[in-house]
């Protein structure tokens, strides 16, 4: 008969207890968790976005962009829920595939995701030139602006080649200077400007309305839901990140909150210091535009600072996020690959679409594009959560039925805004969809015949 040794079994349940605080100890905490979020939100939206917004929701702005958080606030319910019962590093792309099965219907939306993460990467690259620019006057050259695009999705790519480590390392600092530097100068133009402005949120008769009503305030929160979409990095943290089924929750519901703090401040500075028709004009610089009555050259130069690290930091971090994405896909037969082995192919494909698209487009019509293709995708997400996955999750399923009809009914808007006033992006948004769905429907015809791709 054998017997045991009460000492060695708790010796071995201590180091095993040991053992199993250290690997926490090495995941992300609720604070790194938020940090890496918010460090992905703070990027080019708020930067090149405002004067857009005010194009279209007029002098309603600062409400655009807090609806904008109510909208991103129901839908965050289906990611919450999904990623808090399934924690892993796949996030959104193991969501569809749940929900829709590993075929064309969850192979397309997953393309449509990557594609607004390259469009959001594309707009940052302009968001970074535009803001190099301003100091000299000559933010409004299409050729210099797409220049330095180029170069800063470039270096961004060389820099994910040879510093992954420094990549990971540096999120936080980084997403703190940006936090800190758009606090500055909210809180430093609103005392420019008058705390009053606060108050003209409130008064109707002081704010210029939008010139299309509620179609055009609602068509400009959807290009706001840009600023907050960030937010779904968070659900691929799982694997990382500690207690992520109660912590996933928590960090995305901190970080919108964070944001839109941030950006009512910011945007009610904005239009305390400039007329809608001057932001307008300045639309994709208004940020610099705004900061220069407030606090003369000074604070121009620093709201380019905060552009450039703000704008090149998420390039650093989304072209390393999103090529990890373009390698799962990948490797779920939901992606293709270069016709040869090639060494870090998932960054030299996303670093050259981004590359083409900050080349060949402006920031209106990336941001157009962005939008349109990532709310296609959020509902899709919604009705596979209501359809297929509500039991398995425990969803309540009104809040993504009102994720649904809150993203109708902003998108429907923006799409007849844009038929009338924009037809082309329309058309080269109808293009590449077209072209997303037939790629994943080659590949899936490629598919072995149980189900997994076909490898030479």
């Amino acid at each position: 008969m054998m017997t045991t040794n009460p000492r060695s079994d708790h010796a071995k349940t201590h180091t095993s207890d040991e053992h199993a605080d250290d690997r926490d100890d090495q995941k992300l905490s609720l604070v790194g968790s938020v940090a890496l979020g918010t460090g992905v939100m703070i990027g080019a939206g708020i930067f090149a976005l405002v004067g857009q917004v005010a194009e279209l929701a007029g002098g309603w702005v600062p409400w655009a962009f807090f609806a904008g958080a109510v909208v991103v606030g129901f839908s965050s319910y289906s990611y919450i829920r999904y990623s808090a019962a399934n924690p892993s590093s796949g996030g959104i792309a193991m969501l569809l595939k749940a929900a829709y099965g590993p075929w064309v219907i969850a192979g397309s939306f997953s393309l449509f995701m990557y594609v607004s993460m390259i469009l959001a990467e594309s707009l940052l690259g302009r968001t970074f030139g535009t803001y190099l620019l301003r100091p000299f006057g000559l933010q409004d050259s299409a050729l210099l602006v797409g220049i330095l695009a180029v170069l800063a999705i470039a270096a961004a790519a060389i820099v994910n080649l040879v510093g992954n480590k420094w990549v990971e390392r540096s999120a936080t600092i980084t997403a703190s200077l940006k936090i800190i530097g758009i606090a500055v100068l909210a809180i430093g133009g609103l005392l420019a400007s008058g705390m009053s402005s606060l108050g003209r949120l409130f008064t109707a008769s002081e704010q210029t309305p939008p010139e299309s009503g509620w179609l055009g305030f609602l068509a400009g929160v959807t290009l706001c839901i840009l600023a907050y979409k960030g937010f779904t990095t968070i659900t691929n943290q799982g694997a990382d990140l500690r207690r992520p089924e109660r912590n996933i929750g928590r960090s995305i519901m901190i970080a919108i909150s964070l944001c839109t703090a941030l950006y009512l401040l910011i945007t009610v500075a904005v239009t305390g210091s400039l007329t809608i028709p001057e932001i307008v004009e300045a639309r994709d610089y208004a940020l610099a535009e705004a900061a220069e009555p407030a606090f003369g050259s000074l604070g121009v130069t620093l709201t380019v600072i905060i552009a450039v690290i703000a704008t090149l930091s998420g390039l650093i971090a989304s072209l390393f996020s999103v090529s990890k994405l373009y390698d799962m896909l990948h490797d779920m037969g939901q992606a293709p690959g270069l016709p040869h082995h090639t060494t870090h192919q998932s960054l030299l494909i996303t670093a050259g679409l981004a590359i083409v698209m900050a080349a060949f487009f402006d920031l209106s019509q990336i941001a157009s594009l962005g939008a349109i293709l990532y709310l296609a995708m959020d509902i899709a997400i919604h009705w596979g959560i209501i359809r297929h996955l509500r039991h398995d999750i425990e969803v309540k399923p009104w809040v993504p039925v009102v994720a649904i009809l809150l993203d109708l009914a902003v998108l429907v808007p923006f799409l007849i805004l844009k038929a009338q006033s924009d037809p082309l992006t329309l058309a080269i948004t109808a293009v590449t969809a077209v072209i997303l769905i037939t790629v994943q429907w080659v590949l899936m015809r490629r598919r072995s015949p149980h189900g997994t791709p076909e490898h030479s």
